[in-house]
């Protein structure tokens, strides 16, 4: 069961560049790293993992839930909601570029074209550039307001991220698992280590949340940052704290990184913005 994460673990921290494959294809893979979280928290349903670390902490989980009632972004998905129905400067807008608001769940997506991988905020941003408008910036801001209206309306649809039949988008995938297990930083940390490996240990006085839904809730409003972000700045926060250097929101790094970690949300349900400490 647990023998793909052993094995990638152990070829990535041999070998910390280039490729590298093993016997498991994403689905099979999918399927493990699901499993794994499901044996180590038993008492949580699978359903209830996209309330990341509430949902393995007993203890903190009233005080999210009573958050929740009240939430601190309920402002931006209304200024969200008005950004996405006022029209550009041509007349068009981003009913021109996406069926409907609600498509959080749908992103990231492999470009059959660029063969890159497209995120929801890089999506926006082709759209207002088509339309002649100038980007948004990609952290936090008016992204994460038209984000978190966007993610808003998509909550309650299922993640089912594809891995089309294409070597570029496999190779996507690949470039993003070899992130998520590779060791960086002067604290020689990978992100396995700290969300696979010690899920639901203690670091200091905070526990560790399960990777398992980590994308599903985006973007978020933390109390550490008095405000909302996307998911590349919150996994460039990670890579600040174990002192690597972190690579620009919407890199491809993170963009394969962001791939292949909604991709192991798959069968989960879209429950964004969310708040979190």
């Amino acid at each position: 069961m647990r023998k793909f994460f052993y094995a990638a673990t152990m070829v990535l921290t041999i070998c910390l560049t280039g490729s590298f494959a093993i016997a498991s294809t994403p689905a099979e893979e999918l399927a493990e790293f699901q499993q794994y979280y499901l044996d180590k928290f038993p008492d949580t349903p699978k359903e209830d993992f996209i309330n990341g670390i509430y949902s393995i902490d007993a203890a903190s989980r009233e005080t999210f839930d009573a958050i929740e009632e009240f939430a601190p972004y309920e402002i931006d998905v209304a200024k969200g909601e008005e950004m996405y129905n006022k029209p550009f400067a041509d007349g068009s807008g981003y009913a021109n570029c996406f069926a409907e608001p609600g498509v959080r769940h749908l992103y990231p997506q492999f470009d059959s074209k660029s063969g890159k991988i497209v995120t929801l905020e890089g999506a926006i941003n082709a759209c207002r550039k088509a339309a002649g408008e100038k980007p948004l910036k990609y952290k936090k801001g008016a992204m994460t307001a038209l984000t978190a209206y966007m993610a808003y309306e998509s909550r309650g649809n299922i993640f089912d991220i594809k891995i089309p039949d294409d070597e570029r988008a496999l190779a996507q995938y690949n470039r993003g698992k070899r992130h998520w297990y590779q060791k960086r930083g002067q604290l020689n940390m990978a992100c396995a280590d700290c969300h696979l490996n010690n899920a639901g240990n203690y670091i200091r006085s905070e526990r560790l949340s399960p990777a398992l839904g980590h994308l599903t809730h985006f973007p978020v409003y933390r109390a550490k940052w008095g405000g909302l972000g996307t998911p590349h700045r919150r996994i460039a926060g990670c890579n600040e704290q174990v002192r690597a250097k972190a690579f620009k929101a919407q890199s491809d790094e993170y963009k394969a990184l962001e791939y292949f970690l909604t991709y192991m949300s798959n069968g989960l349900e879209a429950n964004g913005p969310a708040t979190r400490k």
